[in-house]
């Protein structure tokens, strides 16, 4: 693909190389990153911060920031440039063109089984030993991989992808342009028992769960269904590997989540809030928009919106900074203090 045409199909047009040097349109064979690009590749460079790899990498064409030092190192090297306010989301929409996941052909497998009671759309593609138990509806275009299980009056929306071996329980409701990922199940039974005098009492999980629209779930996650009501994921909300959403959630739009982010029970998580890796999050605690919680931290209690937490228990980040430096100090504290009890005879 020409470089112009990739520059036309990421909708980057008015800022680049091509003004100046229009016979600078190269043959783009491939993605890299700018590291270890090669000749016919384009890479990009997402600021100041990654500036001298202008001067060396081997790439033939870079998706820059709008800063003309690094437009002007490229042009002395020849290469082509494309200017864009976020580098890294150009690249994304490149990769997309050189590159597109594998998804199966419409069709049913001989070895999968699919219930004469489900109902099916058009180009709906199921493999190998797949199985679509009764009353399941199945959207136009979905693609279900080998050994995946559709339980009963689950509903999957249009275009939606449920990755091998992952499971959807039933009566879950799971929007259009959804991915589910390799091992996750989704409606599953949420933690519920009730304590009694000779043991732990089992409290069905009647309730229901629901991904709205554009919602990821990675690669063994688990999202509950609670004993009333629903668990409910919004719009374009994504999950990373092994993340666990307890029963009765609510998590909002925009919401990312890294690997191994927990939550008990009951809690709200509102939009566009980001969880680093590891985050726990105790029962029925509510996380306002737009906040943000940096990797294992331990959340007991509300967060307001746009806060920023840190540690365990979570604190403001910068309250938790300055406990940091006075953490470091503590050895040389406890010295001081022991030092003046001795000249005070406090000992």
């Amino acid at each position: 693909m020409q470089f112009s045409a990739i520059a036309q199909q990421i909708g980057i047009t008015e800022a680049s190389s091509l003004a100046a040097y229009p016979e600078r349109d190269p043959d783009i064979t491939g993605v890299a990153a700018v590291q270890t690009a090669t000749a016919g590749s384009i890479s990009y460079i997402e600021g100041a911060k990654f500036g001298q790899y202008a001067t060396t990498t081997q790439a033939s064409a870079l998706i820059l920031p709008p800063d003309e030092a690094l437009q002007t190192q490229a042009n002395e090297r020849g290469l082509a440039w494309l200017s864009a306010a976020d580098p890294r989301l150009g690249f994304a929409r490149t990769i997309s063109l050189f590159y597109r996941p594998f998804q199966l052909a419409p069709g049913i497998h001989p070895t999968a089984i699919v219930d004469t009671a489900a109902k099916l759309g058009t180009n709906v593609a199921i493999g190998a030993h797949a199985v679509v138990q009764a009353g399941a509806t199945i959207g136009d275009g979905v693609c279900i991989h080998p050994n995946v299980v559709v339980y009963p009056h689950a509903l999957v929306g249009d275009r939606t992808v449920l990755h091998a071996n992952c499971v959807i329980h039933e009566r879950t409701h799971i929007g259009a342009d959804c991915v589910v990922h390799s091992g996750a199940a989704i409606g599953s039974e949420g933690f519920g028992f009730v304590p009694t005098a000779t043991g732990w009492e089992k409290m069905e999980q009647s309730g229901t769960t629901i991904l709205e629209d554009g919602v990821e779930i990675g690669c063994n996650s688990t999202v509950d269904r609670p004993a009333v009501g629903e668990t409910r994921i919004k719009q374009g909300t994504k999950l990373d590997n092994m993340v666990h959403v307890a029963h009765g959630c609510e998590i909002g739009q925009g919401v990312v989540m890294a690997a191994q982010v927990g939550m008990a029970g009951g809690v709200t998580v509102g939009n566009r809030v980001i969880l680093a890796g590891q985050v726990g999050i105790s029962n029925q605690a509510n996380i306002g928009d737009g906040a943000i919680a940096t990797a294992k931290a331990g959340i007991h209690s509300d967060v307001a919106p746009g806060d920023i937490v840190t540690g365990i228990p979570a604190l403001p980040h910068k309250v938790f900074l300055k406990a940091s430096a006075v953490f470091s100090r503590l050895p040389e504290m406890h010295r001081t203090l022991r030092k003046i009890s001795r000249q005070l005879k406090l000992d």
